[in-house]
């Protein structure tokens, strides 16, 4: 690996890291630039992974430092998060690299739609979901977090919405559950092989100061700069992963 490739690695972690903390998608940024470089499909998922965790853990500490956190709310939803998350790396990190590279470029147009609408919040007085349906939906994220993690910040934020939290807290909520997603698909995919360390430290360090940027400007009300540029990235990278160019 060479100067332009740790470059672009950085960079690439810092905007996927600004992306994934105001709304979810980075992963659909980080990703293919792994694959560019030279990584396989499943081992550039895996190795993602460090960063997705870097990410999660600098922009909790910066909306704690911006007075929203996160931990408490967070809490009743790591199990099933955990639980789904390593159900479905194990399930993922055992396809063939050309398979995994053809559903990623699958998911990455069929996120389009909750990419481009911005998810709301419950009405004002609204009852949250059942403990019992909040396991079940919490579940199917957390396997869908553990095959591909591209998007699953976008479900988390649609979700938390939906059971009633504004979008600046379920944002901060999100950070946490994805954190513990990640620690919780990592020992598979390094299991599989699937972990470059040099890469994943490169991607690391772009997402964790990604990962403080977005913290702030989530809070600040910044959402709206980024997802016309998150749009046309997808749109592109989607093309390339299923061999349109």
């Amino acid at each position: 690996m060479d100067g332009i490739d740790a470059a672009i690695l950085i960079a690439g972690g810092m905007f996927a890291g600004v992306f994934n903390t105001l709304a979810g998608g980075g992963s659909l940024v980080s990703v293919p630039l792994l694959v560019l470089v030279g990584l396989p499909g499943t081992v550039a998922n895996g190795t993602n992974r460090v960063g997705i965790f870097a990410q999660s853990i600098a922009a909790a500490r910066s909306f704690r430092a911006e007075g929203v956190p996160g931990f408490g709310e967070a809490a009743r939803l790591l199990l099933p998060i955990a639980i789904g998350a390593a159900i479905g790396a194990f399930a993922i990190s055992n396809l063939a690299d050309e398979t995994f590279e053809w559903l990623f470029g699958v998911v990455m147009i069929a996120l389009l739609p909750p990419i481009l609408l911005r998810p709301k919040p419950a009405q004002s007085g609204a009852s949250r979901w059942s403990p019992a349906t909040t396991f079940m939906v919490f579940l199917a994220i957390g396997l869908y977090g553990g095959a591909f993690q591209a998007g699953v910040g976008i479900f988390l934020v649609l979700a938390l919405a939906h059971s009633g939290y504004d979008l600046v807290t379920a944002n901060s909520i999100k950070v946490v559950v994805n954190a513990v997603l990640s620690a919780a698909t990592l020992p598979v995919f390094i299991a599989q092989g699937q972990v470059l360390l040099v890469p994943a430290i490169l991607l690391a360090i772009g997402y964790a100061i990604g990962g403080t940027v977005g913290a702030r400007v989530a809070v600040h009300g910044g959402e709206r700069i980024i997802r016309p540029a998150l749009t046309i990235a997808v749109l592109a990278l989607a093309g390339r992963m299923l061999g349109l160019y």
